[in-house]
């Protein structure tokens, strides 16, 4: 916290002198969140001097293959893809370039297992939830889940812009999912949706026209349409939701001294604009995904 009475500030920094030079009234630096943002320990902020795995480094994690949209070419150091993308922006937000910048392979499950990790964050569509919050800390969220449509290319539902244009089609989730949530609630279809007990489900009836599209969460989608069930398509995303849904967030080591300094930088780059310009840009744009309203 930033403190307006500069002289009785000085004053208290006196007064404790003896103890430490360190803790608490060191002068306030432009980094982000300050000196006390950085979780255990308290270490300060201070940019480009984090207590990183490697001095002067920042080395970040994910899994191989890197899928798009999230990484381009299977690089995640290209700078390309939504995840990178935004990996770099936070680095530059903590006052590290682009070449102070490693990556690591981390295999998904790896990255919020129990125990000492190699990275200083890992960013790989990772949500935040209390179990793995048990095992390792996250970062405030990068990203909130969407919903999508996905249906086969040469099928009436791939031609869907809106709303409206889904309200006739034989739509298909699984239960219990957010996805049928907003198919009930947000599509309000004339026909009753088709229920699976699971995706793989819903990807079979989809194949087999017995429904005319299926909604699943936006990076499952991406997934199914480039590994899974290639002669189909992502339609369209639906508008985020806000409030407490599917966050996914930067993972970092259990103990880890820059947990706040990270969150803070996420924070700002969520204040400023940027990871919404990110969004736009290689999960809508990019891949031609558009908002269905």
């Amino acid at each position: 916290m930033r403190l307006a009475n500069r002289p009785l500030r000085l004053a208290a920094c006196a007064t404790v002198a003896l103890l430490t030079a360190a803790v608490g009234c060191a002068p306030q630096d432009e980094s982000p969140g300050g000196p006390r943002a950085a979780g255990p320990g308290k270490q300060s902020c201070d940019r480009g001097k984090l207590a990183t795995v490697a001095d002067g480094k920042l080395t970040v994690g994910t899994d191989k293959p890197a899928y798009a949209p999230w990484f381009h070419d299977d690089d995640p150091a290209s700078g390309k893809g939504f995840e990178s993308a935004v990996a770099y922006a936070v680095a530059r937000q903590l006052g590290y370039a682009k070449g102070a910048v490693r990556w690591q392979t981390v295999p998904f499950n790896n990255a919020f297992a129990p125990g000492e990790k190699k990275f200083d964050f890992d960013i790989n569509q990772i949500s935040i939830s209390p179990e793995r919050k048990r095992a390792v800390a996250f970062s405030s969220g990068y990203y909130a889940v969407r919903q999508s449509v996905i249906a086969l290319k040469d099928s009436r539902a791939a031609h869907a812009k809106s709303l409206s244009d889904l309200r006739h089609l034989k739509l298909g989730a699984q239960v219990g999912s957010t996805s049928l949530d907003v198919v009930n609630d947000t599509v309000r279809p004339t026909q009753p949706p088709a229920v699976f007990q699971k995706n793989d489900l819903a990807k079979s009836a989809l194949k087999n026209g017995q429904v005319d599209a299926i909604l699943t969460d936006l990076p499952t989608a991406f997934y199914i349409t480039s590994a899974e069930v290639k002669d189909a398509e992502v339609v369209g995303q639906f508008a985020a939701t806000g409030g407490d849904g599917e966050q996914f967030g930067l993972v970092l080591d259990k103990e880890s001294r820059i947990t706040g300094c990270v969150t803070a930088a996420v924070d700002a780059l969520r204040k400023n604009g940027t990871l919404a310009a990110l969004e736009k840009k290689w999960l809508t744009d990019a891949v031609s995904v558009p908002v269905l309203k």
